[in-house]
């Protein structure tokens, strides 16, 4: 059965606060070349038949909010 990975992660204008804290620490134990974190979550599920529209039904429902979360999917059989 294909899987579906969805990945969802706040709208680059927002700040997020969770990034800021792991750049800062990141550049606390010395890995000064990393800048911009950003945290996100993988929601992961299977469905058949795969139906995008579907898909993009419940990401806007639930799985996301859209208005503060970007979000992106993709289908790996």
């Amino acid at each position: 059965m294909p899987t579906v990975r969805v990945s969802v992660r706040l709208k680059p204008s927002l700040l997020d606060s969770a990034g800021r804290t792991v750049n800062d620490s990141l550049h606390g134990l010395g890995f000064a070349e990393v800048d911009g974190v950003r945290i996100g979550r993988l929601v992961e599920f299977q469905m058949d038949p795969v139906d995008e529209g579907r898909i993009r039904s419940m990401c806007e429902r639930l799985i996301a909010n859209p208005v503060i979360e970007d979000y992106e999917f993709e289908v790996v059989d």
